[in-house]
């Protein structure tokens, strides 16, 4: 319990900086596994991008998601994206394939009918071409470029340019990874997934922001005597439990959308959304604190300023770190014991 105490005050004393080297391995690994799989296991893309069919048709039997994907199995069409949508207490059945050849259309359309209880001629069928997700990747992708220029602008304006830098890592770290998952467990991408994409970066600076502001306000605070790392160690307990606090409350909501809409109704564009928003937040948190705020660290510690102090801190330790014969350490002050002289002795008068 005193282990929470400390994390509530800001007063823990992980080493951080202790694990960095390891931490930043592990994301790298992490990255370029990622890489492999979208190479060796490119996306499952709905069919906004690549185009199909789309089947509507009312809901008269009261099936379930699961009722009308169990006779869509039977019949060959297990890959096919089943949804309940509706209001004013009408609800339709939709269902989404790839492109079909007639006889195919066919079957599923008699599938699809008899899973709802309506007639054949109660379907609507619409060819879905792949403009639309086309559209929706043009417009994610300026948007993310706009946004990633800004972002850099201000974080290089309000601290430093380097924390830019670390912040941009940081950011494509979380969005490979996030990418890597989704081809490694096969997710249907789909427009909502490309919007809460571009949502969660917003969760992911919000934390690399927070430390880099610690650290700012620590430096200011800091002396010749404090190397970088420290202040790094120093900032990222102060906000860890902030970060946790942060990220707890906005992955409980959203875990419990991932429950409702994958459980409870069946909503597979409610679940798609939340399911990016949940992977997303995770890796944010995970970067601020174990990519973005290590990487700042060690880049300023190859500054000459940052490694003068690094130097006299580790003299000051006792560490066998060569000193450059040209720098000049303040020497430390000793007393000096003087032996003040016996006062004269008076000559007594006669």
């Amino acid at each position: 319990m005193s282990v929470f105490k400390d994390m509530y005050r800001g007063q823990t004393h992980f080493d951080f900086v202790a694990i960095s080297r390891t931490t930043l391995k592990v994301s790298l690994a992490l990255v370029v596994l990622s890489l492999v799989l979208m190479v060796v296991r490119p996306f499952n893309l709905s069919i906004d991008f690549t185009g199909g069919v789309l089947v509507v048709v009312e809901n008269q039997s009261g099936a379930t998601v699961e009722d009308v994907r169990a006779d869509l199995r039977s019949v060959g069409f297990a890959d096919a994206r089943v949804q309940i949508t509706g209001d004013d207490g009408e609800e339709f059945v939709q269902v989404q394939t790839e492109a079909l050849d007639p006889d195919e259309q066919d079957s599923l359309v008699t599938a699809v009918a008899a899973a709802a209880g309506a007639g054949v001629n109660d379907v609507n069928v619409d060819a879905v071409g792949p403009t639309f997700g086309a559209e929706v990747t043009r417009r994610a992708i300026e948007a993310l470029v706009v946004f990633l220029v800004i972002v850099s602008l201000f974080i290089a304006w309000r601290f430093e340019w380097k924390m830019a830098l670390a912040a941009l890592a940081a950011l494509f770290h979380d969005l490979i990874i996030a990418g890597g998952i989704y081809a490694l467990i096969g997710f249907a991408v789909t427009p909502s997934t490309i919007i809460a994409v571009l949502t969660i970066l917003g969760y992911s600076l919000y934390d690399t922001v927070v430390v880099f502001d610690k650290v700012t306000e620590n430096v200011d605070r800091s002396d010749a005597r404090t190397t970088y790392s420290s202040i790094i160690n120093l900032s990222m307990n102060q906000v860890l439990m902030r970060s946790v606090n942060t990220s707890l409350t906005s992955l409980l909501p959203v875990g419990s959308l991932l429950l409702v809409g994958f459980l409870a109704i069946g909503a597979e564009t409610l679940r798609e959304f939340a399911l990016a928003l949940f992977i997303g937040i995770a890796l944010g948190t995970y970067s601020s604190l174990f990519v973005a705020a290590p990487l700042l660290g060690q880049w300023k510690e190859r500054e000459p300023d940052w490694e003068r102090h690094r130097r006299k801190a580790a003299k000051r330790d006792g560490a066998d770190t060569p000193i450059d014969s040209g720098e000049a350490l303040p020497d430390a002050t000793t007393a000096t014991n003087a032996t003040p002289k016996p006062p004269k002795q008076r000559r007594k008068r006669r």
